[in-house]
């Protein structure tokens, strides 16, 4: 079975609503919706409407081509941005054995397999090994381990590059406004360690921005 432990969703919380959501629909082919669909269905990680959208955007603003993700799950968010850029080509990591074929499957069937680098293993691992050059990286995986990526990110990303990184805002744990549970507490420090480390790096400039379950949006100074 997956390993649920280091994924963003907490299926007792129910991810927060805004007024937005009915504008942020993602505009993917009918294939990849059914298997964004399933992957609901069956309560696995993937990016939300809106996150997905903050995210293509932002790629389409940057103009990235050589993409880094951190948290492949099901392949359907690095499916998304393979199909609107067609130029775009992407490295994606994953250390759950399930996760990881099913999103060869997947990309397979989409007719995307030439465009990725699938890689098997912890990030923790994996990130040094990589050579780096990345217009753009999305981290999605433990949060706990956000800020002990930060440093391998920060060298594998290209000077002006896009450091984007999801549920930093923890279905309002993180700002206060939902009473963080018990067991979330340590989750939540930790991953207020990475936001200050972001906001307070010389070498980055950060935002973030209330999408989805936050997201800190960090750029690569020159």
């Amino acid at each position: 079975m997956p390993d649920f432990n280091y994924a963003h969703r907490d299926n007792s919380v129910p991810e927060r609503e805004t007024h937005t959501e009915k504008f942020n629909k993602p505009r993917v082919s009918d294939e990849l919706q059914a298997l964004r669909q399933s992957a609901y269905a069956r309560e696995i990680p993937i990016s939300g409407d809106e996150t997905l959208c903050f995210l293509l955007t932002q790629i389409a603003a940057t103009k990235a081509l050589n993409v880094l993700e951190i948290g492949t799950a099901t392949g359907v968010t690095s499916a998304a941005v393979l199909e609107t850029f067609k130029e775009a080509r992407i490295t994606t990591i994953e250390r759950d054995r399930a996760f990881y074929g099913e999103a060869s499957q997947n990309f397979q069937a989409l007719g995307l397999g030439e465009r990725v680098t699938q890689i098997f293993g912890d990030a923790g691992e994996v990130l040094p090994t990589l050579s780096g050059g990345y217009d753009f990286i999305f981290l999605d995986s433990a949060k706990v381990q956000y800020v002990k990526y930060l440093p391998e990110l920060k060298r594998l990303l290209n000077s002006g590059g896009t450091l984007f990184a999801d549920d930093v805002l923890l279905y309002g744990y993180v700002t206060g406004e939902v009473p963080a549970p018990p067991k979330r507490k340590m989750l939540v420090e930790h991953i207020k360690e990475y936001i200050n480390a972001v906001i307070n790096d010389n070498e980055l400039i950060t935002s973030i921005v209330n999408i989805g379950n936050g997201v800190a949006l960090s750029v690569k100074l020159p």
